[in-house]
């Protein structure tokens, strides 16, 4: 018998896209009048309702038994959304482990931290430089991780270029600033707190030869595959191949964690996502106890065993 099983998948980014995101959406200025956002904005997106947390969880949890996917990591897509997830959590403890957004800069950051990390069993602390306009070597980022640390928790860090698809679809505007988006800023940090692991989504967006520095330098740093890693046009000739192969040769497979970013129904989970990636790791010879850690195993090294709660603090 082999010491891993090469049929587990685990998804390492996902969106709860709850009534509380669809109700934040709607306080933007430019967002349009509805009656009741959770309903009317996803029938103007041609998507389906949430419902209550419990209903979308049941459907998530649906949808992976379909798929085949044993966990996810479920992520609260606004500052202040963090019930909404946890509730997914709670009711289904052994399928999603849960990730929440903050705003570092705003003045309850650090209570939301502590709270989301601790009353609500939350696992991964998710930044948005470029969408809240900080340094990724400010203070208010160093707090982020030393409340991950003392939780035994993650932080995940959006880098590179960064485009929201409900925003656009819905003429919000995005007045984002990549630059704050450096990977090479949130080395400081990592170093600081080794324990802590930090999650780079999408090889870096854009900013894979910093992404892969600032790996090099931390040994914490992973990097997540999710989404169709469109950044790549940006770099004419490079292929996702050879993205994998670049990160692999860097990070190891045991830094490298698979992820869909699946987000919205009916559209789901994203099956041809993960069918090219496993296409591409069987071209470049990735197979065996290799891929079972990408696929699966780094995922409960990261954000810990099915149901696990963070620890308390002293």
């Amino acid at each position: 018998m082999t010491a891993f099983d090469s049929a587990r998948l685990n998804d390492a980014h996902c969106h709860f896209f709850s009534a509380g995101f669809f109700a934040a959406l709607a306080r933007d200025p430019a967002a349009p009048r509805v009656t009741d956002p959770a309903v009317d904005l996803p029938a103007a997106l041609g998507w389906d309702a949430p419902g209550d947390p419990a209903q979308l969880a049941d459907r998530w949890v649906a949808e992976l038994d379909r798929h085949g996917v044993g966990r996810v990591a479920m992520m609260a897509s606004v500052p202040g959304d963090e019930t909404s997830v946890a509730a997914a959590v709670a009711r289904h403890p052994s399928r999603f482990a849960g990730l929440f957004m903050v705003n570092p800069t705003a003045p309850d950051a650090e209570e939301r931290v502590r709270s989301g990390f601790g009353e609500h069993r939350l696992r991964c602390a998710c930044l948005f430089p470029a969408m809240h306009h900080f340094a990724l070597d400010d203070e208010c980022v160093t707090a982020v991780f030393r409340a991950a640390a003392d939780h035994g928790c993650a932080v995940f860090v959006h880098c590179g270029m960064l485009s929201v698809g409900v925003r656009r679809k819905l003429g919000l505007p995005s007045r984002f600033d990549v630059r704050l988006g450096d990977p090479l800023a949130v080395v400081p940090a990592a170093l600081a707190f080794p324990g802590v692991p930090v999650v780079v989504p999408h090889f870096g967006a854009g900013f894979l030869r910093e992404t892969l520095m600032a790996a090099d330098l931390a040994a914490n740093i992973h990097v997540d595959t999710s989404s169709s890693n469109g950044w790549t046009k940006y770099m004419p000739g490079l292929s996702l191949a050879d993205v994998f192969r670049r990160a692999l040769a860097v990070l190891g497979p045991e830094r490298v964690l698979f992820g869909s970013d699946s987000s919205f129904f009916p559209r789901g989970w994203q099956e041809p996502i993960h069918e090219a990636q496993s296409a591409i790791l069987d071209e470049i010879g990735i197979g065996g106890a290799e891929r079972a850690a990408i696929f699966a195993g780094n995922f409960d090294r990261v954000f810990g065993p099915a149901g696990t709660p963070s620890p308390p603090t002293d």
